[in-house]
């Protein structure tokens, strides 16, 4: 008989309402002039609608969703910054919010001086402070600058002190808003080796936050967000890909409306996808239209494949009979396996070229994105190596 996971964090039915005022109401004699014109003097508006959800003990807990979907105010409303409108929300232990990193801070004072001052927000003893603080200073990496002023340290700077003080903190229940890494490439290392002790060490966390590859590699479940609703909760993977997905479709309606308005436009450089989402053993099919001038020139198009935002392989047309028709409307299509291919989303970028001197003539650094599904967490990059490991006991 398995033993029922124990819940530490309880929402149930959350609804958030704000009562916003009007635009320019503040004053009589605007508030006479709305009245007028039957505007009211305040609106509403509801960032969430009858969320439920549990996290578990021992749970790393994301919650993604973009920009404007309610991520933010739940995160407060579990840390008890807001009150919800409706429902409620039970917490089973301490509760360490990391969601505004520096509040509190005064540019005026030291390095030093701060330290103390947001230890004291946070709760510790002067004493307790005294006995961290060479702590914090090693892992913030700000040992010469902690009797300078903090209005001289880069705001890099001044998120590495915050981040630095508030882990110091200790909690059943850690709340983080975005700080998964913070400061620079050799800083957020320390910040994902701190996190991969939390989680080693079963500690509770809920993450917001838009790095997808996080998720992967810290959540064991997660939750998307949508105007407000929850669309699914399941696997960081499953997550992850809906997250992906939808920004793909997002992007794809803006290029669209952007290539609808530019009437001025005399060539053209486009990419079609089969689909949006693919399985490893699918094929990538992309459709391509492109117009020359009739300037009796020949032109090739190269295709390069971008993951994480580095191009990993490119393909052109510089050799093939279809890169040489004279029409000035041209269409082509490539076909690749995804065979190969690890999970995660992909960028095709198209390029356009005289093929007299290589010219670049057009591009299209984000012609088409696409998702592969599926998540192993013993492979990494985009595309899956064919050697073996020898000598590795099984």
């Amino acid at each position: 008989m398995t033993s029922q996971k124990e819940h530490i964090v309880i929402a149930k039915d959350i609804t958030k309402s704000f009562s916003i005022p009007m635009g320019g109401s503040a004053g009589i004699k605007q508030r006479v002039f709305n009245i007028a014109k039957g505007r009211k003097g305040r609106r509403n508006f509801t960032p969430l609608r009858d969320i439920s959800f549990e996290v578990n003990k021992g749970d790393f807990f994301g919650i993604v969703g973009k920009n404007g979907s309610g991520k933010s105010t739940l995160l407060k409303i579990l840390a008890g910054i807001y009150t919800p409108t409706k429902g409620s929300v039970h917490i089973g232990g301490s509760l360490v919010p990391f969601i505004e990193l520096g509040v509190g801070f005064n540019p005026e004072l030291t390095g030093r001086e701060n330290v103390y001052l947001n230890g004291a927000l946070l709760g510790f003893s002067h004493k307790e402070v005294d006995g961290m603080y060479a702590k914090i200073v090693e892992f913030a990496e700000l040992d010469d600058f902690m009797e300078e002023r903090l209005k001289n340290y880069s705001s890099g700077m001044q998120v590495r002190l915050a981040f630095s003080i508030a882990i110091q903190a200790k909690g059943d229940i850690l709340l983080l808003d975005e700080v998964l890494a913070v400061g620079d490439a050799a800083f957020q290392q320390k910040c994902f080796d701190y996190f991969e002790r939390l989680k080693r060490e079963k500690r509770t966390i809920i993450i917001v936050t838009h790095d997808m590859g996080a998720v992967k590699r810290f959540c064991n479940r997660a939750m998307l967000i949508s105007n407000g609703n929850i669309e699914h909760i399941g696997t960081p993977s499953e997550v992850a890909d809906l997250y992906t997905e939808a920004n793909i479709e997002r992007a794809a309606e803006t290029a669209e409306k952007d290539e609808a308005g530019d009437v001025a436009e005399t060539m053209t450089l486009k990419a079609k996808l089969s689909k949006k989402r693919y399985k490893n053993d699918d094929d990538l099919i992309v459709d391509i239209a492109y117009s020359v001038p009739e300037d009796n020139a020949e032109y090739f198009v190269n295709l390069s494949l971008m993951h994480a935002g580095a191009v990993f392989a490119d393909v052109n047309t510089k050799y093939s009979k279809d890169a040489t028709t004279s029409e000035t409307i041209k269409k082509i299509r490539f076909q690749q396996s995804l065979s190969g291919f690890n999970s995660g989303k992909y960028d095709v970028c198209l390029t356009l070229h005289r093929k007299a001197d290589d010219r670049l003539i057009k591009q299209d650094p984000r012609a088409a994105s696409f998702l592969v599904e599926g998540y192993d967490p013993s492979l990494d990059g985009p595309m899956k190596l064919s050697g073996k490991w020898v000598g590795v006991n099984k």
